[in-house]
């Protein structure tokens, strides 16, 4: 028997599901506090370190969730994406877990961190121009040409239920510790991430305000929300998170925040370098951009956390040492 659903598209089941297949292959991230942040905001604040994750962010669990469940003639086939980075390394591990030969769309503008581990996990790296190219059109050409799966970043639901178990966890953790999470912030592009932690977190806790937050250029999924419209980012914006650069929001992702997202929040690369010394300052964690913008937004006030437990996802940590080290000089 399944259990009524939170939203369209995603059972609380799904992801129950997804926790199963994840448990021998995931760490299973902590939820961290500091005294220093709870003085800051007169609140209680936990992180949820998805920066400690395997490939070093979240997106393994919902790229692991997709491709474990392929037939034998799919693996065959192999499986193509397309990823700024996180998405990229998440597959091309899950395929050589799985043993499924894996090809991966990235911008040339990619972190080369980013490039170097998904080599190195065995993917295929095809390489093109964000700017003047379109990903998914170059992606689906490859995967028709080798008969492979597509493993779309975020808009499908096996990917979606794979990144609602770090909302499962949070929902977990947070019982055990006897807390009520009043905001929990997940940063935000496509969608799949505030989608699925958005569904596991209010079936346990309905009350809870669920926050997507995003850079201030980079605001599709905010637009998208108040036009009821799919949004784009202008061509010419640029930020530092370059895993927040997707648009528009997923038909599915879009389907499920409209309805459980409170608000969209938005952070300056200003304050996402601020977050990034202050993890790694105060916590003694390497958090890179696209994974500050929610510890951002707590940091600069843009809830009020006063009284309140707050729990925001700290969602990866690959950031090219060059762009850490002047971040920390206060470049």
């Amino acid at each position: 028997m399944r259990l009524p659903r939170v939203c369209e598209l995603v059972y609380l089941n799904d992801i129950i599901d997804a926790a199963k297949r994840l448990a021998p292959v995931i760490v299973r991230t902590p939820l961290i506090s500091s005294p220093f942040l709870d003085e800051l905001t007169g609140g209680k604040i936990f992180l949820k370190a998805e920066n400690l994750q395997r490939t070093g962010s979240f997106k393994i669990r919902g790229a692991y969730n997709l491709l474990s469940q392929l037939t034998p003639e799919q693996s065959k086939n192999g499986a193509v994406a397309y990823s700024s980075g996180n998405h990229a390394q998440a597959v091309a591990a899950a395929g050589a877990m799985l043993g499924i030969e894996t090809t991966i769309v990235m911008p040339q503008d990619t972190p080369q961190i980013k490039i170097t581990n998904t080599k190195n996990f065995g993917g295929q790296v095809v390489l093109y121009d964000r700017y003047t190219q379109d990903r998914e059109q170059l992606a689906k050409a490859i995967a028709d040409e080798k008969r492979a799966v597509m493993v779309p970043p975020y808009n499908h639901e096996q990917i979606i239920a794979g990144q609602g178990t770090a909302g499962l966890e949070i929902s977990e953790q947070c019982a055990k510790l006897g807390l009520l999470p009043d905001h929990v912030l997940v940063c935000c592009s496509g969608g799949g991430l505030t989608a699925g932690i958005g569904t596991a977190v209010q079936h346990k806790y309905p009350e809870s305000n669920i926050y997507a937050v995003e850079p201030e250029c980079f605001d599709d999924t905010k637009r998208s929300l108040i036009s009821g419209n799919f949004e784009s980012n202008d061509p010419n914006a640029r930020t530092i998170c370059d895993a927040l650069m997707s648009a528009p929001p997923g038909e599915l992702t879009f389907k499920i925040n409209k309805r459980l997202l409170t608000d969209v929040l938005l952070v300056s690369d200003d304050e996402v370098k601020e977050a990034i010394r202050f993890a790694f300052r105060h916590l003694k964690l390497v958090v890179e951009p696209g994974g500050a913008v929610a510890l951002a937004a707590v940091i600069n006030g843009q809830i009020d956390a006063r009284d309140k437990v707050t729990v925001a996802v700290l969602s990866g940590g690959n950031i090219d040492a060059a762009l850490f080290a002047s971040i920390q000089r206060g470049e």
